[in-house]
């Protein structure tokens, strides 16, 4: 099966055109995650998926955090049809935010133009007024002051969020993550998990998947007894400790622990527990072929209904299920050897023709 895009035979493919406004320290690492899926989507489709165009506020030059410099393709005032443009910030973000930027996104947004931010590049939608009432995700070191800044905006830890014509991403390899979800949707999950593959990109993660924040951020240097207890916890996921194991562990209390569970990570010790060994176990899932009451028992759960109902609650998605997703991602990844020869014969003759 040749890997063209979904239904391709029977429509005209428009090329998306995605723009990229820069911001001044903006995240290399972030916007090369973005672009790099599109490109491998154009290569290996042997179709104009997608274009790009990199721009600033003023055309000019464009340092990035690691101190490289980029020159853009255009500025902002310079009309361009876009069916979607991403902010991409990083360092000092809220020290980058000019009235001419967030007017020009005002006016993307009227011209029904999907926006989106990648790093901390959403903190400038946030600032606009373009993400209230939207689910959003940013970069975890600004989550908490963006809650505060911008309480009309469903701001939340996890990786990406495609919410109606916004698309919000963290930092680093996230964007790799949040753009397979943008070509799986418009082009087929074929298509996605060969570029999966090309990247040795092996485990895409999806919108359940969180941001893992250090939790020495979370609570500050100076809790360290609920650090250690942190420690214990992920250093025992199949023999899970009880409640007053862990308290005498760091000389408290039990109810000195619940209360500085409840102060710093908004809830009780058992619960932030069981999200851990339920994280664990998602990770077991989708990276080995061990059994579902194999990944129960090495997660501290005492019977599979039991891990399977507190995982369905957690990820809205029972394990089996989780399972068969992996293993039909599988069976496209078998076929992709195949299909790449397919789809070069293909263009080919095309391009004969």
């Amino acid at each position: 099966m040749p890997l063209t895009p979904s239904n391709s035979s029977q429509r005209q493919i428009k090329c998306k055109h995605v723009g990229f406004l820069l911001q001044p320290n903006f995240t290399m690492l972030a916007l090369s995650s973005a672009i790099e899926p599109m490109r491998m989507a154009n290569q290996l489709s042997g179709e104009t998926l997608y274009r790009w165009t990199i721009l600033s506020e003023d055309g000019r030059v464009v340092t990035a955090s690691d101190g490289l410099k980029v020159e853009v393709d255009s500025c902002i005032n310079n009309y361009v049809e876009f069916d979607t443009v991403l902010v991409c910030g990083g360092v000092d973000i809220k020290g980058t935010v000019t009235r001419k930027v967030l007017s020009w996104l005002t006016h993307l947004s009227r011209c029904n133009i999907v926006l989106g931010g990648i790093c901390t590049g959403s903190y400038l939608l946030a600032k606009a007024g373009l993400l209230d009432g939207y689910q959003s995700t940013i970069h975890w070191e600004l989550l908490a002051s963006c809650q505060e800044e911008f309480p009309l905006v469903k701001s939340s830890n996890q990786l990406f969020i495609l919410d109606r014509d916004r698309m919000t991403c963290s930092g680093g390899t996230a964007p790799i993550d949040m753009m397979l979800q943008v070509i799986s949707k418009e082009y087929g999950k074929a298509l996605t998990t060969a570029i999966s593959d090309m990247f040795s990109h092996e485990n895409i993660r999806d919108e359940n998947d969180q941001q893992r924040i250090p939790l020495q951020h979370i609570v500050g240097a100076t809790q360290s007894k609920l650090q250690d207890v942190v420690a214990l916890m992920e250093a025992n996921i199949e023999e899970i400790l009880c409640l007053d194991e862990l308290a005498n562990y760091v000389d408290l209390s039990r109810r000195q622990l619940e209360r500085l569970f409840q102060k710093y990570l908004d809830c009780s010790p058992h619960r932030y527990y069981l999200q851990l060994r339920l994280g664990k176990a998602r990770q077991l899932l989708k990276q080995t072929n061990m059994s579902i009451i194999e990944i129960a028992i090495a997660c501290g759960f005492v019977s599979t209904p039991h891990f399977s109902k507190c995982y369905r609650n957690s990820f809205s998605i029972p394990p089996r299920d989780e399972r068969n997703v992996l293993a039909k991602n599988k069976q496209f990844a078998a076929s992709k050897e195949s299909s790449l020869g397919s789809i070069k014969v293909q263009h080919q003759h095309q391009q004969h023709h």
